[in-house]
Parts: C-alpha cells; structure tokens; sequence
C-alpha cells in the first residue's frame, strides 16, 4: 500500500514505515503531523485518485530529526575581467516518519 499526498507545496511517495526528507520543519522532535491533502490511494488491487484530493484518507506522521545537507558551492567566473565568486549553502531538511495510512 502506498499514497501519494501533498504537504506544503511538494508532492512525496510514502508507505507506511518509510523515512521522508521534508524541507526544515518548526515542529518539535517527536511531534505528530495529520496530513489530509491525499492525491492517490494505491492498495495493490485498487487505486484511488482524488479530484483533488481523495476524501477520507490522511496520513499521520512523526517528525524525527533535523540535519543540513552537504554544502553546494556555485562559482560565478568571467575570463578576461578578473571577475570570481565563491559562494556555498547547506539546505536544512527534517526527517519525518509515517507512522500510519488511513484510507476512506
């Protein structure tokens, strides 16, 4: 069984039990999440699709751990000008994890 569902502008895959990467999360270690905007419900046999969303299904989640990706440097260069920038950036995510899949 999985879901396909929205949170905060993104779309993610999930099963029950997996581990999500979300954008940075204000929310406390160990916090639960309801999230009802579900796009797709898949049993294995039957499929759901919602228009837009499919009524009755949510998923519950916990949010786990933050952490900062590694860096990403972006070099900015001009030949001939003397023109060069050196700049780096470490995206924060939050590890959440789906506890359970309620379907209509």
């Amino acid at each position: 069984m999985y879901v396909l569902f929205e949170y905060k502008g993104r779309q993610y895959k999930a099963e029950k039990g997996a581990l999500l990467q979300f954008d940075k999360l204000e929310e406390e270690k160990g916090a639960k999440i309801a999230i009802d905007k579900v796009l797709l419900v898949s049993d294995g046999e039957k499929i759901s699709v919602g228009t837009p969303y499919v009524s009755g299904a949510k998923v519950n989640v916990t949010v786990e751990d933050s952490f900062r990706d590694k860096k990403v440097l972006v070099f900015k260069y001009k030949s001939k000008k003397d023109y060069h920038r050196l700049h780096g950036h470490r995206q924060h995510y939050t590890n959440v994890r789906v506890d359970e899949i309620i379907t209509a």
